[in-house]
């Protein structure tokens, strides 16, 4: 058995055998985490010993196994216990993963590679959440002897509002914005054909009609915004005054403060199910202070300024937050501050920090800029959705914590890490791994 396990391991050894296992994982995610983990997990070994780059040679390392560090004093003296220790997982096996994606990542055709294995993923969730809503499909459904367990809510999770293949509406609003700036390249770039243009173009209508159903106001923004990114800043000077254009008549339909006549009007030409899910007047009536944003902010703001070093331990806001209202809540709603009261604001700044430089060094070397060399362009699209997807996702954990959930917050990983490589292209004297 032994004997046989260790020639197993042996023969994945091999380079194409990694890149299998890690777009395996990217297909799989949004099905089934557990085997998109596995799969990922033996890519993130591959990639860490197939390659002549050394991990100490890389300055983002070092401040990630610092926040490591940092986590771990902190969970000695957590408010929250065990429930403390078990949260790093959450974080410092992805931390680890950052590094070990990268050689699946460093070439704008690998990351283009990733993007379709992400969409073509996607399928189930968009194929489970339209059943759900239109024929009344209902799980457990298993698959390979109940290796995977899809579980499907009649009629939506909240009822009426798509999730798939997720537990909420709001998380899989967040794994379609993902994938929507990917759908865009692949419906955009220039170098297809007919027939391939005609099922992007259906995959990418798909799309943003499950956005639309999942009655998300952070996937709608999502959806919005997404396309001036994806298409570039040459396209801005007619884009930007059209997207002015149809947004101005929705912000009229919803601000407080605007003239009664210029808002009814506003009204009339937005859909009333749009301009009242935006205003949240569907929910003002019944919706105690306890359960909104500015009252979790301002708890967790609280919280994090009375352990400011090494904060409460992960979930202690969920422990710490009826204690303090009398409503449960499982997290602050925002990324930044849950990271505060867990693990304390030097590893907020941090993690937040690095996110913020890779973004913005991306934007400082022109990742938004459209090129007009047909050979170049099909890649640069694709660079452009990559920096949007993880942009978005970063937008999304300002009101929300998508992260929470495994998918969720693998995918972000794996775009963090196709980001850096997108940054810094690898130096020749590394091992390249064939896509």
């Amino acid at each position: 058995m032994i004997s046989s396990l260790m020639t197993f391991l042996r023969n994945m050894r091999s380079k194409s055998v990694g890149v299998s296992l890690f777009q395996l994982g990217l297909f799989f995610l949004p099905s089934s985490a557990l085997l998109a983990a596995i799969f990922l997990l033996l890519a993130t070994v591959f990639g860490s010993i197939e390659r002549t780059d050394s991990f100490w040679n890389d300055k983002w390392n070092y401040l990630l196994i610092f926040v490591s560090v940092l986590m771990i004093f902190g969970c000695f003296q957590a408010y929250s216990g065990w429930l403390a220790w078990i949260g790093l997982a959450n974080w410092i096996p992805l931390f680890w993963c950052f590094w070990g994606f990268q050689p699946y990542l460093k070439t704008s055709e690998s990351r283009t590679s990733s993007a379709y294995c992400l969409l073509v993923g996607t399928l189930p969730v968009l194929i489970t959440g339209f059943g759900q809503l239109w024929l009344g499909w209902e799980g457990p459904w298993q698959l390979f002897n109940g290796l995977i367990v899809w579980f499907i809510a009649p009629g939506g999770q909240p009822l009426g509002r798509l999730s798939g293949l997720f537990d909420y509406a709001n998380i899989a609003a967040a794994w379609l914005v993902v994938v929507w700036p990917f759908a865009l390249a692949a419906l955009l770039k220039p170098s297809v054909n007919y027939q391939q243009r005609t099922f992007a173009f259906l995959f990418a209508i798909l799309i943003v009609i499950a956005l639309v159903l999942t009655d998300s106001r952070n996937g709608w923004g999502g959806l919005f915004f997404a396309v001036p990114f994806v298409l570039g800043s040459s396209s801005w000077y007619w884009l930007l005054p059209v997207l002015i254009l149809i947004l101005t008549p929705v912000v009229f339909a919803v601000m407080p403060g605007v003239d009664v006549t210029l808002q009814q009007l506003a009204r009339n030409i937005v859909p009333e199910s749009l301009w009242t899910r935006l205003n949240d007047m569907r929910f003002a009536a019944s919706r105690p202070l306890e359960s909104t944003r500015l009252s979790q902010w301002e708890v967790a703001i609280d919280l994090a300024k009375n352990k400011p070093w090494l904060g409460w331990g992960a979930a202690a806001f969920s422990v710490l937050y009826p204690i303090r209202k009398g409503l449960w809540h499982g997290h602050a709603h925002n990324l930044p501050l849950e990271l505060a009261v867990s693990h304390g604001f030097p590893v907020s700044i941090f993690l937040v920090g690095m996110v913020l430089t890779l973004l913005i060094t991306a934007l400082a070397r022109g990742v938004l800029s459209v090129d007009n060399k047909r050979d170049s362009h099909d890649q640069l699209i694709f660079d452009r959705a990559w920096w949007t997807s993880i942009f978005l996702l970063v937008c999304l954990h300002a009101t929300d914590m998508p992260i929470f959930d495994s998918r969720i917050n693998i995918v972000g990983w794996v775009l963090l890490a196709g980001l850096r490589c997108l940054i810094f292209p690898p130096k020749s004297n590394r091992k390249s791994i064939s896509i």
